[in-house]
């Protein structure tokens, strides 16, 4: 036990769990705490918006696996979180957020940026708690950073500012190591008896594999079924591109390849996947969803077992754990040889797939000419890439077409808003990466509706030198929902219509760089110069206002207008 003062306390705990970088907006109501950080070796970066604080935390924890930290001030800095944390629940993310709160004195009389800040996140964390007696604040700190990584979500420490002063004896606890198992032995039995008899096992690999660093686990499986490999969507960085067993992500703007395959299969093994109902829709017009394929599903949350999608074998258990695992208990001796005959029959199969797929997105990103064509853009890009890059994309048309273009070596290298899918998304993301990982190029794909949310962070990325690569596809619309009133709406264009000015000029005023290119061939050279740079550099596009694909066909319907004087604007 030692003498230590409540800011003292809750700094030390943010240290024993290896807390360097916390992002958010300077605040009075945590000023004693913030005060030590420089002491502590905590770097504080301090942002333009505290929705980009908690998205840049996301995208920390996604490339490090580590917590990622943001802080505000009470009130409504801390409602500024909100739609980031949303989106790093439905990450996985281990995220923590700090809620210093009006003082505890205070509470329920209306004062100066007091509102009940633990009802707003009570569904999007995995854990709440609020310190009631300075005494606490180490315990229950502890206990957020402890279950942020257990659970794999956000949590929210929730701390009157009044706490963060007073004196007291306390003891800084240790961090444990959270060792996780492969799941239950007969589960794991029943799943490698049903894989060793299969037809046509397909392993859909998915974030679970990418959060316990599974994926040498899961080629192993993979290579030893002669199984062909599909990514659950927004996956793309779960499965190495090359390998001749991997067909591509599922789900939309996917690829026609690993759908094809993933429809003929007897078994499929979802490996660390929730198996989330928007990443199984059907696409290209294909239900490729194998309706009479058995499944076993590998989730480390018991409660996403069968939640979407019926199961034969259900797991709970780590993917990592749970892959090795399977594939020593396929190896054992005694064992039944899985169908290994049509192995080879399978691998051709899948070069015959992946090549038919590559013509066609070849032929599709073709167009030549000025404003340059999406597709054509996101070709040039997927090509100048560097070999180590991460890539955050964020919600809309361009954004959710280049699901079909990126294509990574290694994990933790592609970071999407995920099921939530809000707009801002990317470009926060990419900083908290960059800054997670500073020897990787870090480049965030961004529409110009989206970019207007999360452009001030340019200034941030400049002060805290965070030389990130911001693509800007300006095309002057807000393009999926515009594909919505084409499809829906008889070309009534509400709202989708943008006049943007030119978004490298605002760049390079911000003290940025800033390269414009409106030619293909010159898409390459910029971004990698871009990336070569030891600068924030936004990279803008200028793009046709050609449409992909409808993003939520599902949820529309044609309307249907029943008083008069709207008669003339749809059907009766």
């Amino acid at each position: 036990m030692t003498r230590i003062s409540a800011s003292e306390a809750f700094v030390e705990t943010l240290v024993a769990h290896g807390v360097t970088d916390v992002f958010g907006i300077v605040g009075s109501a945590y000023m004693d705490a913030l005060d030590l950080f420089p002491g502590a070796g905590i770097r504080f970066i301090s942002v333009a918006h505290e929705q980009n604080a908690a998205h840049m935390a996301d995208g920390y924890s996604r490339v490090s696996n580590r917590h990622g930290v943001c802080i505000g001030q009470n009130g409504p800095g801390i409602t500024n979180f909100v739609t980031a944390i949303a989106a790093a629940y439905w990450a996985h993310s281990p995220v923590v957020a700090i809620t210093p709160e009006t003082g505890s004195m205070g509470m329920g009389l209306g004062g100066f940026q007091e509102t009940d800040q633990l009802p707003i996140f009570s569904k999007i964390t995995k854990y709440q708690a609020h310190v009631s007696r300075p005494e606490r604040i180490a315990e229950l700190t502890h206990r957020a950073f402890t279950i942020a990584q257990l659970e794999r979500g956000p949590t929210q420490i929730n701390i009157p500012r009044d706490h963060f002063y007073g004196e007291f004896d306390a003891e800084i606890a240790t961090p444990a190591p959270i060792e996780r198992s492969a799941g239950g032995s007969e589960s794991l039995e029943a799943a490698a008896e049903l894989l060793a008899g299969a037809r046509f096992p397909v392993i859909l690999v998915g974030g679970g594999v990418v959060m316990s660093g599974g994926q040498a686990e899961a080629i192993a499986l993979a290579e030893h079924l002669g199984a062909p490999v599909i990514t659950s969507y927004l996956h793309n960085d779960a499965f190495p591109a090359s390998h001749p067993l991997m067909c591509g992500p599922i789900g939309y703007q996917g690829s026609k390849s690993a759908m094809r395959i993933v429809a003929q299969a007897d078994v499929v093994l979802a490996l660390g996947s929730r198996l989330g109902p928007f990443g199984t829709l059907p696409q290209y017009g294909m239900e490729y969803w194998p309706a009479d394929a058995k499944i076993i599903q590998i989730d480390s949350n018991a409660r996403a077992l069968g939640l979407v999608r019926p199961f034969e074998v259900g797991i709970c258990g780590d993917a990592k754990a749970a892959a090795a695992e399977i594939l020593r208990r396929l190896s054992k001796p005694d064992r039944k040889a899985p169908v290994l005959d049509g192995a080879a029959a399978r691998r051709n199969e899948i070069a015959d797939q992946n090549r038919r797929w590559e013509t066609e997105l070849d032929s599709l990103s073709s167009a030549d000419g000025s404003p340059i064509s999406p597709r054509r853009c996101l070709r040039e890009l997927e090509k100048a890439l560097p070999e180590a890059a991460i890539v955050s994309t964020d919600i809309g048309n361009i954004c959710s077409v280049s699901n079909s273009y990126l294509r990574f070596e290694q994990p933790n290298s592609f970071l999407a808003a995920m099921s939530f899918g809000n707009c801002g998304y990317a470009f926060p993301t990419a900083m908290g990466a960059k800054v997670a990982a500073p020897d990787r190029p870090v480049v965030a794909y961004v529409g110009d509706g989206a970019w207007g949310m999360s452009l001030a962070e340019v200034m941030t990325c400049v002060r805290e030198q965070i030389p990130v690569t911001a693509v800007v596809f300006n095309n002057g619309q807000w393009g999926a929902e515009k594909r919505n009133q084409i499809d829906f709406y008889d070309n009534r264009f509400l709202g989708t219509n943008l006049v943007n000015p030119s978004f490298a000029e605002i760049a390079r005023a911000m003290g940025a760089d800033g390269i414009r290119v409106d030619a293909p061939d010159q898409v390459g050279d910029a971004l990698r110069q871009a990336t070569s740079s030891d600068r924030a550099t936004v990279l803008e596009v200028m793009v046709t206002q050609e449409l992909g694909d409808p993003f939520r066909r599902d949820a529309l319907a044609k309307p249907v207008r029943l008083l008069e004087k709207y008669r003339d604007f749809g059907t009766s």
